[in-house]
């Protein structure tokens, strides 16, 4: 996110922006863009476009974009995109956030499926059908795409294909499924139903933890049998005592001081709203991940979608994240591990 505003990505006021997704035909149009990209058709890029991915490929700008994709479509010559949630409309603003923002966007969930015919990043093919779960925010203008930010998780990848070098996470790993009850396909716009407000008020509950008793947590914004869908090294959990379990206390025990350090997304599309950024936090707890204390001052990049019931309470979330960096930062080269135990590893010391 260094240097100038990428073209159409800027410090705008939400108001001031023009937003192009209150049509169907303009949602339909941005997801086909999509589909065709994953296709290998890389004409709906702007020379001047940026992505914002995951480790190991952090920022690439121009001429590196394409070739980021065409480092995907390699790696599976028959892929195929799989959205299971697909939101569009204003980004609002955040104060927190200071690199470049795009005035309105599009924020999809989903897998990414083909035959495993080449490395990625690293990771052995197998030369079978594997999938790639993503998260992603896209910004497009005059029909080009000039910003995207990826989340691919290729921890999940690492783990479906038996290149995991770690322990198993403390929830359950595998595919996320599409939300209960169908529609997470928002193709056709919907006044709006105060999603992204419930999510800020859940997010301000949140503050209520007195550091020690989990219990004075406020969690009465979500519902009794949520489903948390968290992929990377975190996994899936259900119900509050699986969440705190599996999730919430691991966390919180190795990280007692997470923040929100700002959002890159921020919104919301009928019952359903996505917010997108950084978790500043300073590993001074307990080990997390296997890997002990540093007390390094790290950021953690997500992206979280949530889903509500009819009773305006969160039923379900999904967590794409960047597991790999983090562990980056955390010491821990999960890749170059990796790389060690397959037989791939540097030859000399």
């Amino acid at each position: 996110m260094d240097g100038e505003s990428p073209r159409g990505v800027q410090n705008l006021p939400v108001d001031e922006a023009e937003l192009p997704y209150g049509t169907t035909d303009s949602r339909r149009d941005a997801l086909a863009a999509l589909e065709r990209l994953a296709a290998g058709d890389l004409s709906c890029l702007a020379p001047d476009s940026v992505a914002h991915a995951a480790h190991p490929w952090g920022t690439r700008q121009g001429a590196a974009v394409p070739a980021l994709w065409s480092e995907l479509r390699h790696a599976l010559p028959d892929l195929e995109r799989r959205d299971t949630l697909f939101l569009a409309g204003s980004n609002q603003p955040d104060a927190r956030w200071t690199a470049p923002r795009a005035p309105h966007l599009v924020a999809c969930c989903g897998s990414y499926l083909g035959t495993f015919r080449e490395p990625l990043a690293g990771i052995p093919p197998t030369g079978g059908l594997v999938r790639l779960d993503y998260g992603e925010a896209h910004h497009f203008e005059d029909g080009k795409l000039v910003a995207s930010w990826l989340l691919w998780d290729l921890a999940a990848l690492m783990m479906q294909t038996g290149a995991w070098p770690l322990g198993r996470p403390t929830g359950t790993p595998g595919h996320w499924p599409a939300p209960k009850g169908g529609q997470g396909l928002r193709l056709t716009p919907e006044p709006d139903q105060g999603s992204l407000a419930r999510v800020f008020a859940m997010h301000d509950a949140l503050h209520s933890f007195d550091g020690v008793d989990i219990n004075s947590m406020d969690m009465h914004h979500w519902a009794p049998d949520f489903t948390y869908w968290a992929g990377g090294f975190i996994g899936a959990c259900r119900g509050l005592s699986g969440f705190r379990a599996r999730h919430q206390i691991p966390f919180l025990r190795a990280f007692p001081d997470r923040r929100g350090a700002g959002h890159f997304v921020r919104l919301s599309d009928g019952p359903f709203a996505v917010t997108g950024g950084d978790v500043a936090i300073t590993h001074t707890g307990a080990e997390y991940m296997g890997v002990p204390p540093s007390g390094r001052a790290l950021t953690f990049r997500v992206m979280d979608f949530y889903r509500f019931d009819s009773a305006g309470l969160i039923a379900e979330n999904w967590l794409p994240n960047d597991t790999l960096g983090l562990l980056h930062q955390m010491g821990l080269d999960v890749l170059g591990r990796m790389a060690e135990l397959t037989g791939e590893g540097p030859r000399q010391i």
